[in-house]
């Protein structure tokens, strides 16, 4: 058996090198990361910053466990919590989302002794057995079921279904601040704050996976700060290590009283951890979570104006944008590679997502709406 068996949907672009938004083919071939990196790199491809550190680290210690001193990784620790929303003391670093997620679960379920956990239609968690389970979509889960049970789901969005499905019985509610795998869906306003109270009331944890929505990407640090919410436990990944593979839990005081005993090998590694410490301080210091803000204000207006009604929606928050297709989206992410040399996801069925580096400029930006407006045109055109 191959590697390739285990690899899906692999694309006929190899990918040499990349530098700020842009990625590279082996003769030169320039694509525009608008999806490839999966939120991954924030301060874009190969940032001085953060190469410098790595290089740097991986030359005097790459790696001893996280139960010794080591600068970086008491660096990375510092800047995390510093940048974490007000209450959000203490934090613990680990290898992925998905296992950020299952922390996050495990921890909720320790500190307040209960074990039902409040998910959303059309979430996504990870794919590891804890988070698996608290992932919306059967055709993730069902290889894989029976998995850990006690978990309910609730439409994502609506606060009457929320507040019937929490009880004295509830160990978390688990949301996404804004949707990502599940169509880029932002709630209406009142959503988070009103899952706030209810699990303050139950005595339950509200946990924000901000795996996706954080370090800056809809224009604040973190998606929740939009609605003024802090959780009891925030979960992230992706662009944490600005493409080297990280995730971390930060979490408030009562839940890490109560968590029991956690760790992984890797938490925290030397070499993560400087990667962490760059890519979390050059976010704050030169302000990208606010130029995010500003494009993709800029992006959406310019994608309305270009696209009218031959799409049924543009929405999001800073750059994470959903363009809903009246069409398959991933034929549309197909024919951007291959005709416009633009590289973006598919978030279900019909909806088209953007996750750009947050250092992408207006010429960038403007090259997204030209690629987007010649393919949507190019298939409205064939399917006439």
């Amino acid at each position: 058996m191959s590697d390739l068996d285990f690899v899906s949907g692999s694309k006929p672009i190899r990918l040499e090198r990349g530098e700020g938004a842009s990625l590279y083919t082996a003769d030169g071939t320039a694509y525009l990361d608008a999806g490839a990196s999966y939120a991954c790199t924030p301060l874009g491809h190969s940032h001085p910053a953060v190469v410098e550190a790595v290089q740097e680290q991986v030359g005097d210690l790459t790696f001893v466990d996280s139960s010794y001193p080591v600068a970086a990784r008491e660096n990375a620790y510092a800047a995390l919590v510093a940048a974490a929303p007000d209450g959000l003391e203490s934090a613990w670093f680990c290898n992925s989302g998905t296992e950020a997620n299952e922390a996050a679960l495990k921890f909720a379920r320790s500190a307040t002794g209960e074990s039902k956990i409040v998910a959303a239609t059309r979430s996504f968690h990870g794919r590891t057995m804890g988070s698996l389970a608290a992932t919306w979509k059967d055709k993730y889960k069902k290889p894989y079921e029976p998995l850990a049970g006690d978990v309910e789901f609730v439409p994502y969005g609506d606060v009457e279904e929320l507040a019937a499905a929490v009880d004295d019985e509830t160990a978390a509610v688990i949301l996404e601040p804004i949707q990502g795998e599940g169509g880029i869906n932002v709630p209406a306003t009142g959503y988070l704050e009103t899952a706030r109270e209810l699990t303050a009331d139950a005595g339950a944890a509200l946990v924000l996976d901000e795996v996706q929505t954080g370090m800056g990407r809809t224009g604040e640090m973190w998606a929740c700060q939009h609605a003024g919410v802090t959780p009891d436990v925030l979960t992230t990944a992706k662009g944490l290590g600005n493409g080297l593979p990280v995730g971390a839990v930060a979490v408030q005081d009562w839940i890490a009283d109560g968590a029991a005993s956690h760790n992984a090998t890797f938490s925290g590694g030397p070499v993560v951890a400087a990667a962490v410490h760059a890519t979390v301080s050059t976010l704050v210091e030169e302000e990208w979570p606010a130029h995010a803000a500003d494009l993709g204000d800029f992006l959406v207006t310019e994608l309305e104006a270009a696209l009218g009604d031959a799409v049924r929606e543009v929405r999001g928050r800073g750059l994470l944008v959903g363009i809903e297709l009246k069409r398959g989206a991933n034929r549309v992410a197909r024919d951007l590679a291959m005709n416009q040399q633009v590289l973006a996801l598919p978030a279900g069925r019909t909806v088209l997502r953007l996750l750009p580096p947050l250092v992408i400029d207006e010429a960038d930006a403007a090259q997204l709406v030209d690629a987007l407006t010649a393919t949507i045109a190019s298939e409205t055109d064939a399917q006439s």
